[in-house]
């Protein structure tokens, strides 16, 4: 049996037409929560209003690089031009170049300060075409501490009337941290909304999981039992990305079992094998899989490469 046909055999079984926890920022796969919502209500609102700085944080696995990938995605062509730098952990040069390049302007053979000129006469022409251009960084709390300055001076780009650049910054708590410090008080004034990525609420997962099997495209009674959902929940804290973990894996011990339910028996086993859950948890299993061991860790396996292979 083949990678490819292992993988169609899978999704067959639960009537998938596509993996439904994939890791990857997939904006089509976007489940609306509460938290997701008020942070997206404030992102607008604030570029709405030509705000200067923007900050959201959350901790790992929230949500939120596929929450920047929506804002994205929301900013109309018309009305706004925006850069995105998904790994900031740039010099200061670096940074004005990467931004230049997200600008599509031509930066080669040319020194760095004609690089932020061309930056600037870009932004004005911009401006004068009535449109706002927004930088969005990923990942902010990797940005050496020189080029957080950097983008702070970047910042001071502006009219009489508006500001030129307008600057989405999405991190983890330590971005918190380090903007808390004597060095960044300027900058840290600056940032007029802020906004929190919660983990999602225990109410809300059986309607998150359902909605990505739905999206995924099954039509069905909900696959996962209360009790199984429950299990994850205390299991993961809420966190989406470990959620996806542990329901891809769960799926996978079920097909390999012949159950078109998951059960809780298989979020244990899924659990035991997935870094990062409650270890309580993790204790209650022998082992990933543990009555069909070897069989269903081969099956994963094979499943898993496909995932990637065909993604």
């Amino acid at each position: 049996m083949s990678v490819a046909d292992v993988l169609s055999g899978f999704q067959d079984f639960y009537g998938l037409e596509q993996q439904p926890f994939s890791l990857a920022p997939n904006t089509d796969f976007y489940v609306e929560t509460q938290s997701h919502q008020e942070c997206f209500n404030v992102l607008m609102y604030a570029l709405a209003s030509g705000e200067g700085f923007i900050k959201v944080t959350g901790e790992v696995g929230t949500g939120k690089t596929l929450l920047s990938r929506r804002l994205l995605n929301e900013l109309d062509d018309e009305h706004f031009s925006s850069a995105y730098i998904p790994n900031p952990s740039l010099t200061p040069n670096a940074l004005w170049r990467a931004i230049a390049h997200e600008l599509s302007i031509d930066v080669n053979d040319i020194d760095d300060h004609q690089v932020q000129e061309k930056i600037q006469k870009k932004l004005l022409l911009l401006a004068s075409n009535h449109k706002k251009v927004v930088l969005i960084i990923d990942e902010a709390q990797c940005i050496p501490e020189d080029t957080l300055e950097a983008l702070r001076l970047i910042s001071n780009l502006e009219t009489e009337r508006q500001t030129l650049l307008q600057i989405v910054l999405f991190g983890q708590p330590e971005l918190d941290v380090l903007l808390a410090t004597q060095r960044f008080r300027q900058l840290r004034q600056r940032i007029t909304y802020s906004a929190v990525l919660e983990p999602l609420a225990p109410a809300n997962l059986p309607h998150y999981i359902q909605q990505r099997m739905m999206i995924a495209g099954y039509r069905g009674m909900p696959v996962f039992e209360d009790k199984a959902v429950k299990l994850m929940t205390q299991a993961t804290s809420g966190i989406p990305r470990l959620i996806n973990v542990i329901a891809q894996k769960s799926l996978l011990c079920a097909f390999g079992k012949g159950s078109e339910q998951v059960a809780v028996e298989h979020v244990k086993e899924a659990i035991s094998d997935t870094e990062g859950t409650r270890s309580f948890i993790r204790s209650s299993s022998s082992g990933i899989f543990s009555y069909w061991r070897e069989g269903l860790l081969f099956l994963i396996l094979v499943v898993l490469v496909a995932m990637y292979e065909f993604s």
